[in-house]
């Protein structure tokens, strides 16, 4: 049975403004009831409930994915490539108008800090927009001599309906990551939010279109992973399911593809990376980029660099630097006080599992240096925690915990350094600090990850591809690599008349 309550909500923030919110399914271009049951969307500053928001069931998915089948049939594989870039040029436009919204319904749901999700977040998904808006019409085949009697080209086609999963902890720009080169290629799409975090979603829904967009080319919907995201992936009119979360999820997906209709798969999933500091670096600036690369968004990004490996002559006059520098600029409180840096973690299960993690690195010998405990009273805050004394076995340096806690070994060489970035079940980012270029690509090669930075850390650009190895998954987002992950290549072969 469809729900009653209306699509737009009001609500407050944590400052005591309010803003009016969409919380229905966007399916076909229209906010529309879900079937599902209504899931409570948790502000984590003050532990209140924010709204409730519609979920869809199995006749939702339905009615998503049949929406977005007749437009890619009807319409919209027959829209010029042209056309589709004007149409995501124009959507990032309305992004940029809109900004400063999306940035309040990333913080509200979030608890990212309000100036980091509207300089940083929404900033680069309005700039991954732009970037596949002008691939739209530079996507295409090859002609191919074969003989003589013979023409041969090759086509790059959509793949027709895409299915995407995104996590929460960034909700806006993970979603850019897969709608942009998912449209440019010409795909429909239909797209769950996280159950955490659905607002930023809904307001980019009611961009889309305003944007003009064909009704069914992209299809937004909320509900659990188990229940709605199990539909989705095992739909068999879905083409493809791109997803970005856990590695014990990414498995149930895979498994989904295989039982439904083999459809196409991209995974980016978990990380344990590491940042080698070796004893030449330039250590503020290797403390200062590593605190960083663990503690931007709360820790909890999957190429988080958690795992800190130091030459052993350079380990407490690092540490002295990284606690200093942590001291000085992660500062915790309220997602709309423009002094935050860190806002609380996203729920109250993270919340325990990040303490639990804590708990289980001082019972395993390591030493809590600096945080390691609640912050404040109210909200889901943890301070930013730093052990050291840790050996690269312990459960803190090998399993993902994707929250605000660092763990500092030291190594004797580099290549004792290596086998211990690559001892690990993930293969997503790592970074190295050196001076000495040879060393540098000494490790950039032996590491084991999609990514390696070098004297820098988390630093991205539309331009270049993100992806792991091993289990952090498989594919790649963003660059003109992402393309090949919404294309499928067909072979075109003419003989030509005997007369000529």
């Amino acid at each position: 049975m469809a729900q009653t309550q209306p699509d737009l909500q009001t609500v407050r923030l944590s400052n005591g403004k309010q803003i009016t919110v969409h919380t229905q399914l966007f399916i076909n271009n229209e906010f529309v009831p879900g079937h599902g049951p209504l899931i409570e969307t948790i502000n984590p500053a003050n532990e209140e409930v924010i709204c409730s928001v519609h979920s869809a069931d199995a006749q939702d998915v339905d009615a998503a994915v049949a929406s977005a089948s007749r437009c890619f049939k009807e319409t919209w594989s027959k829209v010029a490539p042209s056309e589709r870039g004007r149409l995501i040029n124009r959507l990032a436009d309305l992004m940029e108008r809109d900004k400063d919204e999306l940035a309040i319904l990333d913080a509200l749901d979030n608890g990212k800090a309000f100036t980091i999700a509207r300089d940083v977040d929404i900033t680069e998904s309005i700039g991954c927009y732009r970037y596949f808006a002008g691939w739209a019409d530079k996507i295409h085949g090859k002609t191919i001599d074969t003989t003589h009697d013979k023409v041969c080209y090759t086509r790059h086609e959509p793949l027709g309906v895409v299915g995407a999963v995104i996590p929460w902890n960034y909700p806006t720009m993970m979603a850019a990551w897969k709608f942009a080169p998912a449209l440019a290629a010409g795909n429909c799409i239909v797209m769950k939010t996280s159950e955490i975090t659905p607002l930023p979603a809904y307001k980019f829904a009611a961009l889309v279109k305003e944007a003009g967009f064909p009704a069914g080319v992209v299809n937004i919907i909320t509900g659990y992973g188990h229940t709605t995201g199990v539909y989705l992936s095992t739909h068999k009119d879905v083409s493809k399911m791109a997803f970005t979360g856990s590695t014990v999820t990414g498995r149930k997906i895979m498994e989904s593809s295989s039982s439904s209709n083999l459809k196409k798969l991209q995974l980016e999933l978990g990380g344990k990376s590491a940042q080698i500091v070796c004893a030449d670096a330039d250590l503020v600036s290797a403390a200062e980029w590593a605190a960083g690369g663990i503690f931007n968004n709360h820790g909890q990004s999957c190429n988080a660099g958690s795992r800190i490996l130091v030459h052993e002559s350079v380990h407490d006059k690092f540490v002295e630097l990284f606690i200093e520098w942590t001291k000085k600029n992660v500062v915790i409180g309220d997602p709309f006080d423009e002094a935050t840096f860190q806002g609380p973690q996203i729920s109250k299960g993270q919340f325990d599992k990040i303490l639990n993690y804590i708990d289980i690195g001082k019972k395993e010998g390591a030493t809590v240096a600096y945080g390691g405990k609640r912050w404040g009273t109210k909200g889901y805050y943890i301070e930013p925690t730093v052990f050291i004394n840790c050996k690269n076995s312990m459960r803190i340096m090998q399993e993902e915990i994707f929250g605000p806690v660092v763990g500092i070994a030291t190594f004797k060489t580099i290549d004792e350094a290596i086998d211990m970035a690559n001892d690990s079940d993930y293969g997503l980012a790592g970074g190295v600090y050196t001076k000495d270029l040879d060393v540098a690509l000494k490790v950039c090669n032996a590491i084991k990850t999609g990514t390696m930075w070098v004297n820098c850390f988390d630093v991205f650009d539309q331009s270049t591809p993100f992806g792991g190895y091993k289990q952090s998954g498989f594919g790649k987002e963003l660059g003109k690599y992402a393309l090949q992950e919404y294309t499928q290549v067909k072979v075109v072969k003419i003989l030509l008349s005997s007369k000529i």
